[in-house]
C-alpha cells in the first residue's frame, strides 16, 4: 500500500515505450538532475519525472520527510500519470529512494539504474551535507554556499578547464536560490540506511560511479554493488554533477542497459 505525499503536482512526462521512473538528488529538481538527459530518455521510454515536496513546484511539507514517503510518493507519481510498471532511474540521494521503491513495490520495478549515490553515508559524506546546511542557514551567504556546492559538484578536471566567466556563471547560478524544502531533503542523511535493502533486491541492477566525484565518493558505488546480487559497475570520469559533465555518455548508459532488461 502506497502511502503518497500530499502534493503531486510537479511532474515530468514524456515519451512513450517501457516506463522508467526518476528519481532525482535533494536540494534539486528534475531538472538540475536530469534536464540534458530527459529529451534522450524520452526518446525510447516514457519517462515520468516527479519533484520531491519542496522542489519543482511542490510545496515544502508540513512534517519532516521520510524515505518511505520519498519511495512512495515517486512510485504514486507514476502510477497515477499512468505508468504501472517501470525502472528506476536514481541519482545522488535519489538512489537511496530508488533502492527503498523497488523493495517496497516490488510488483512494479523492473531494473534500477543508481547513479552517484550511497546506501548510507559515511562520515565524510556526513560532514559534506552537515557543511552544506550550515552554509544554507538563514542568514548565511548564499555566495559562499554556491562556491561550496561548485567545488563538490564539479569534477576537478571539469572545474580546472573552466574559464574564470565559466565557473563565475556557475556560482551566479546556484547563488540564485536552492529549491525551499532543500533543509527537509538533506536532513532525510541523518537516517538514510538502505544497506539491508540491498540484499531483497532481485531485479537487474547497473551502479553508475562518477570517478572523480567529491561529494559521494566512489566507496559508496562499490559498497552497493557489494551488497546488490548480479549488479554491475560502470564508471564515468567526471565528477558529481554527471549531467552537466558527460550527459551523453550517462544516457548511453542508462539506454543500453534498460534495453538489455527489456530485451
Amino acid at each position: 500500500m502506497t502511502t503518497p505525499l500530499p502534493s503531486q503536482k510537479s511532474v515530468f512526462l514524456s515519451g512513450s515505450g517501457p516506463g522508467l521512473l526518476l528519481a532525482h538528488g535533494a536540494g534539486s529538481d528534475i531538472e538540475d538532475s536530469y534536464g540534458p538527459i530527459l529529451e534522450s530518455l524520452a526518446g525510447r521510454r516514457t519517462v515520468v519525472g516527479p519533484d520531491y515536496p519542496g522542489s519543482g513546484n511542490n510545496p515544502v511539507p508540513d512534517r519532516p520527510l521520510t524515505l518511505d514517503g520519498l519511495a512512495d510518493h515517486i512510485v504514486e507519481s507514476a502510477v497515477q500519470s499512468g505508468v504501472h510498471s517501470f525502472a528506476i532511474s536514481g541519482f545522488s540521494m535519489g538512489v537511496a529512494v530508488s533502492v527503498r521503491a523497488a523493495v517496497r513495490h516490488p510488483e512494479r520495478v523492473t531494473a534500477l539504474v543508481l547513479s552517484a549515490g550511497f546506501a548510507r553515508p559515511n562520515a565524510r559524506l556526513d560532514l559534506a551535507i552537515d557543511t552544506w546546511r550550515a552554509l544554507g542557514a538563514p542568514g548565511g551567504s548564499g555566495r559562499v554556499l554556491a562556491s561550496y556546492l561548485s567545488l563538490m559538484v564539479g569534477g576537478t578536471r571539469w572545474l580546472d578547464a573552466r574559464s574564470h566567466e565559466e565557473v563565475e556563471d556557475q556560482v551566479e547560478l546556484f547563488s540564485a536560490g536552492m529549491p525551499p524544502g532543500t533543509d527537509a531533503q538533506l536532513a532525510l542523511f541523518d537516517g538514510i540506511n538502505v544497506r539491508a535493502d540491498l540484499a531483497r533486491i532481485a531485479v537487474p541492477v547497473l551502479v553508475v560511479s562518477p570517478l572523480g566525484d567529491l561529494l559521494i565518493t566512489p566507496v559508496h558505488s562499490r559498497e552497493l554493488v557489494a551488497g546488490i546480487r548480479g549488479a554491475r559497475l560502470a564508471t564515468l570520469d567526471c565528477g558529481h554533477a554527471i549531467a552537466a559533465e558527460r550527459p551523453a555518455e550517462w544516457a548511453e548508459l542508462i539506454t543500453e542497459f534498460l534495453d538489455t532488461v527489456d530485451g
